[in-house]
Order: structure tokens, then C-alpha cells, then sequence
């Protein structure tokens, strides 16, 4: 899908207020020689920004409207290296909340709707976005932020809560307590919206079938607004995203060439009005495709598949390249097995090796299970992994987003 006359008239905008902010950006493109694009092949010749280059600019290299302008800072929630911190103005937080808006509409949800919103407040981009889409739909808010699970429980009850927003990881949480406690009667959820992590169909049919509810994917990331910029529909076929806020290229992580519709890529995005921090061509890491054709619930919006992992996903475990994805395909294979896992990877003796935890009932033969789980692991793979076999809820469960691959070699 290439970029639009429309669309590169908005591009061309966000290149003039870089230059003429002279900020880190506006450098980088005057340094490339560019200062404004004619045509679709112009704009594939712009180069990429990356993370690096965003840290680079820490604290307000990327500022590019006045400072009076600006309302607002967010930061990236990564813990390790140098933050990333976007500045943005009235005007950008406003066009947030408009894309959040209408992720909640496509999603079916109403201002007669009542939403909690788990994730968290502050420098993260989460919490507050979650929280400004439903105000500008004009839905009631219970803004709860994270953990405290008895207290969640309790005012999902008394407020009788139709909407969560959540990641997987603690929405999973929410749902192995309401079941534990036997109160899945006073809860009145009726759909689910989750982001900030992948997650696997699985662990999406476990939560759907404890909480009873319809479930919706959100996309976003903190450099470009944050989510809300994209979010499956009813069809569940991929996730709608407002192709008049981003523009969205997919392009192969190694060469940097773009795909074709339908091809599996990495995802990279423009912002097409922001003002407070404007990105050009930003490589996410996140792999996804785009998905040619309409859809069939009747949006003209563009859509892109659900997020199939990230660039810098990829373990090297005896010279072979290993994707959690992979793990993650079979042992969705397996029925007999919850939606929980954990790898661990360590060097012993001189050599790699990989531990694969998985739950399962009491009612299961441990070591059958853990050879067939080893098998099948192999064939996809090519070496043959340790599988441990615990009881469902011996894995750790978290708040915010689940940490299941553990690379012990480098501690």
C-alpha cells in the first residue's frame, strides 16, 4: 500500500516544522539533503529513524513545536538504556483521543459503557490513553491502574464494570481469581481490551471463556502517540488501523526494502500531523503484514495482522535462530496444557540449553507430556529442549506484562 498524494502533502508538512525546529530530526534530514518529497519512490529514499537515534536526542532533542506548545511529556516503558521522551501538544493529545475513540467504537462500546482501565499512570503512555478515549467517547471511567487485585475485584463488582482494559498477562490474572472465587455471577464484563503485549490464541480462548466476554486487540507504542492507533474489529481478521494519523509500511528487517501487501515485514510508521514530536519512517521491530482487501465488517480502514513478535525477539540457541512465536505455535498444539509457559535459556558444561515450563492438571501423566511436548519442539526447532511440567499455577502470573523468555546466559 503506498503512500497516498494526500498522505504525502501531510508527510511534507512534518518536514518543514522538523526543519524548522532545527531539532534532532530536522538535522538529520537537512543532512540527508532533503526538504520536501514529490513522489512515492522520494519518500522510500527517506531514511529511518530508530530507537537509538531517539534516545540520542534525550531529553527534548525530538521537541519540534514551540515550547508553549507543548502539555505533555511520555516516555517508552523500557528499563534498560537512555528513555526515549515525547513531547506533545494540546493538538496531539486531542488527535490521540480521537483514535482512541475510535478504537472503543470499533469495538462496539458506548458511552453507556463503564471501563476500567488496569494499566498503568505516569510517564507511560497506557493508563491515561485508555482513560482519554473513553472520556471523549463519554463513557464513565474507573481509573485503577495496576495490581491491587482485591481492591480491582471488588469495585468491578459495586461498579459493575462492562468494559476492561488491560494487558493479557493481568487480564489472565483478573480471570484465574473471578473463577478461584467463585464470583464470575457479580461480574458484569462484557468485552475486553487488551494491549501491550503479544499474545498467543490460547491464552485469548482462556480468557474469553473464564470472563465470558469478547475480546479486542490494541496496537500502539509510546513514540507514536501510544495505543490507540489501531484495533481488531468484531471480524477478529487483523486490526484496523486511522491511515489519516499514521501511514504504515511493512519492510524486510535485513535489507530495509518494502514488502508487498500480504507479506510478512516489520513494521514502520510515519505520523502524518503530529505536532510536539513527528516521526518519519520509524522502524517498530514489531512484525506483522499488511492485509490486502476490505474487511468484512464494513471499515474502509486499512488493517495489519495481529503482532506475530518483534525483530529482537530472536534467541540463538545452539547456531539455530528460535522465535517464541514458535514455542509458543506448539504448544497451542497441546490441550492438555494452560496458556502459561516460560522458557529459560542457560549455558552449562559449554554448551546451550533450553528449559520449556509448562502447566497442566494433576490428571496428566507429567513425563508423557513432557516427551511429547520435547518431540514436537524438536521437529519445529531442530534440537530437542528440556520440558518441566508443573501444575496449573505454579508459573508466575503478573500485573503488567508477562516475562516468559529468561536468557540466563548473560547474567
Amino acid at each position: 500500500m503506498r503512500i497516498s498524494e494526500t498522505q504525502l502533502k501531510l508527510v511534507n508538512s512534518r518536514i518543514d516544522a522538523l526543519l524548522k525546529a532545527d531539532n534532532f530530526y530536522g538535522k538529520k534530514l537537512k543532512e540527508a539533503g532533503v526538504t520536501s518529497l514529490n513522489s512515492a519512490e522520494d519518500f522510500e529514499k527517506l531514511p529511518f529513524s530508530e530507537k537509538k537515534d531517539l534516545r540520542d536526542a534525550y531529553p527534548l532533542g525530538l521537541m519540534t513545536a514551540p515550547e508553549d506548545k507543548i502539555v505533555r511529556i511520555h516516555s517508552s516503558s523500557g528499563t534498560t538504556g537512555t528513555p526515549v521522551i515525547i513531547p506533545y501538544t494540546a493538538k496531539d493529545v486531542d488527535d490521540w483521543a480521537i483514535q482512541f475513540k475510535r478504537c472503543y467504537e470499533m469495538a462496539g462500546i458506548t458511552p453507556m459503557d463503564r471501563i476500567q482501565v488496569t494499566p498503568g499512570y505516569g510517564l507511560w503512555t497506557a493508563g491515561i490513553g485508555f482513560q482519554n478515549g473513553a472520556e471523549k467517547l463519554g463513557a464513565m471511567v474507573i481509573p485503577m491502574g495496576p495490581g491491587n487485585t482485591d481492591k480491582q475485584l471488588q469495585m468491578m463488582m459495586d461498579m459493575k464494570s462492562t468494559v476492561l482494559c488491560s494487558t493479557s498477562s493481568y487480564s489472565l490474572l483478573l480471570a484465574e481469581e473471578i473463577e478461584k472465587r467463585g464470583i464470575k455471577d457479580k461480574i458484569c464484563l462484557k468485552k475486553g481490551v487488551i494491549g501491550s503485549e503479544r499474545w498467543s490464541d490460547k491464552m485469548r480462548e482462556n480468557i474469553s471463556s473464564k470472563l465470558g466476554i469478547e475480546l479486542y486487540d490494541i496496537y500502539g507504542l509510546t513514540e507514536i502517540y501510544g495505543p490507540g492507533i489501531g484495533i481488531s474489529c468484531k471480524e477478529n481478521c487483523g486490526m484496523h488501523y486511522w491511515d489519516d494519523y499514521i501511514y504504515i509500511e511493512i519492510i524486510d528487517p535485513v535489507t530495509g526494502k518494502n514488502l508487498p501487501d500480504g507479506e510478512t515485514g516489520e513494521i514502520v510508521i510515519t505520523t502524518l500531523v503530529k505536532e510536539g514530536a513527528p516521526l518519519i519512517r520509524y522502524r517498530t521491530h514489531d512484525l506483522s503484514r499488511i492485509i490486502p482487501g476490505d474487511c468484512k465488517c464494513g471499515s474502509k480502514f486499512p488493517r495489519i495482522d495481529t503482532i506475530m513478535g518483534r525483530t529482537d525477539d530472536m534467541m540463538k540457541i545452539k547456531g539455530v535462530n528460535v522465535f517464541p512465536s514458535q514455542i509458543e505455535e506448539v504448544l497451542g498444539t497441546f490441550p492438555e496444557i494452560s496458556s502459561e509457559y516460560q522458557i529459560r535459556i542457560s549455558h552449562l558444561d559449554g554448551k546451550d540449553t533450553m528449559r520449556i515450563y509448562v502447566e497442566t492438571t494433576g490428571s496428566v501423566d507429567f513425563d508423557d507430556l513432557s516427551r511429547r511436548i520435547a518431540e514436537k519442539v524438536k521437529s519445529r526447532i531442530g534440537f530437542t529442549p528440556i520440558v518441566k511440567v508443573v501444575e496449573i499455577g505454579l508459573l508466575p502470573r503478573s500485573t503488567k506484562k508477562t516475562v516468559r523468555v529468561i536468557d540466563e546466559r548473560y547474567d
